[in-house]
């Protein structure tokens, strides 16, 4: 049950909202001035604060309600406060929620209004308070699995992106070999350079090999090695990538653009060690651990006769999906604020970060901020620094474009429910809001001027 403070001198309005509110459910405490206010607030956890203005009844100035506002704020920056004022009082009002508070309501009040207000400032609150709860929830599981295991610096916060991870530490000290699969530029190396670090073999060598990169007619070499006079151009043996990880593990990106050829070769070597270089009659032994990647169906490629069905399934051991940055948004300002590297970002950049659909994953974020950084001549980096506007704009025009529900919630959230200061972030009026949020059914008011 929600609990609402009301501070107000007079017994009479005290009791009026007493009432009104405890026929709605909510529990609610009056005190009858700031010090029996301030009492309340360190004896009781309170969901919202109803202030008045003057607690004198020789005072008209409101100065006794801002510095209790004041006290408030510092004591429970998070509590919603709303002010009840005289209209005589408005400009101070305003004020104060240019500063931070949630509204403000002038007396006489219209009960719908007040009640409309409150349950939005209460549903506002439990949603901030579930969210909060959700992230510390998050955060305690990156901790725990930061302080087991080494997670190579990976920066995330999303749901989608921890279970991989649980899943890779997890798999990592079996010797089976696992099959990444994500778009290109997603993560798929480092939740590779996570099962290694992780892995019985973690204090052997870890070689990386881009197959897509190498050219068809070098790639056995590469893998596999060559001896001298093996094609043109192979003046002196050389040690392929195999034998270099043997003791470690190879990570093989792209693994679908490997020819037939070499895949029957790795399918040799996955299950018997075994391989020969090219150009050579000697059969070489190695123990390697095999972690590959790809962005390709392979499933299709093998339907298409590109890819051989029994490599698959040696390869498919373990499958670990990482899903697209467009997913797990959850994760786009938490690695913004890693790659920024002390920069800041102002409320609008955030939104055209949120809003954009991250085609090229998290290689196009940490290009669109290294770019941005460099750009920027502000202390914030803006929208315009980031070059993302002109999708938006193409699609929507700003000056046109009203925002959807979720931007308002979020909005409304990261403001804790402060009316005027989601306005300004959003870039409406505060009555285009309140007007915005009735059509939205966010909440039932008329238009307030």
């Amino acid at each position: 049950m929600p609990t609402i403070l009301i501070i107000d001198d007079n017994d009479a309005i005290r009791t009026a909202l007493e009432v009104l509110l405890s026929l709605q459910g909510h529990r609610v405490i009056g005190a009858n001035g700031p010090q029996e206010g301030m009492r309340a607030l360190v004896s009781h956890e309170i969901d919202l604060v109803l202030q008045d203005m003057n607690f004198r009844k020789e005072a008209t100035s409101g100065e006794e309600g801002i510095a209790l506002f004041h006290a408030i704020r510092e004591r429970n920056p998070s509590v919603p406060i709303v002010l009840l004022t005289a209209w005589t009082h408005l400009e101070t009002a305003v004020e104060l929620v240019k500063a931070g508070a949630a509204d403000y309501l002038a007396k006489p009040w219209d009960d719908a209004r007040l009640l409309t207000t409150v349950r939005n400032l209460l549903d506002l609150r439990r949603l901030s308070v579930e969210r909060e709860r959700a992230v510390r929830k998050r955060a305690e599981s990156r901790a725990a699995l930061a302080a087991r295991f080494d997670l190579c610096g990976l920066v995330f916060e999303s749901d989608a992106m921890r279970d991989v991870v649980t899943k890779a530490t997890h798999i990592a000290p079996a010797d089976v070999p696992v099959l990444v699969t994500g778009p290109n530029g997603s993560g798929k190396e480092i939740i590779a350079a996570i099962i290694q670090a992780n892995s019985s073999v973690r204090s052997g060598p870890f070689v990386k090999v881009n197959v897509g990169a190498l050219p068809r007619d070098l790639m056995e070499a590469e893998l596999f090695g060559a001896e001298a006079g093996a094609f043109t151009g192979a003046v002196k043996a050389r040690q392929g990538r195999f034998e270099a990880a043997d003791g470690g593990t190879l990570f093989l990106d792209e693994i679908g653009n490997l020819s037939l050829e070499g895949q029957a070769k790795l399918l040799r070597v996955l299950q018997t060690g075994e391989f020969e270089r090219l150009g050579s009659s000697v059969t070489r032994r190695v123990k390697v651990r095999v972690v590959s990647a790809t962005n390709a169906d392979l499933r299709a490629a093998i339907a298409e006769g590109r890819f051989r069905e029994d490599l698959f399934y040696r390869l498919n051991v373990i499958e670990l999906k990482v899903a697209p940055l467009a997913e797990r948004p959850d994760d786009v300002l938490p690695l913004t604020r890693h790659f920024l590297e002390g920069r800041e970002l102002n409320a609008a950049a955030e939104r055209a970060l949120l809003a954009h659909g991250w085609p090229g994953n998290v290689r196009e974020l940490l290009n669109t901020i290294r770019r941005a950084c460099l750009l920027s001549t502000g202390p914030q980096i803006t929208p315009a620094d980031l070059g993302l506007e002109a999708v938006a704009s193409a699609a929507e025009p700003e000056f046109e474009r009203e925002p959807d529900r979720a931007e308002i919630e979020q909005a409304l959230a990261r403001a804790r429910g402060v009316i005027a200061r989601a306005a300004r972030e959003l870039g409406l009026s505060r009555q285009a809001l309140y007007r915005r949020m009735e059509k939205l059914g966010l909440k039932e008011v008329g238009g307030r001027e």
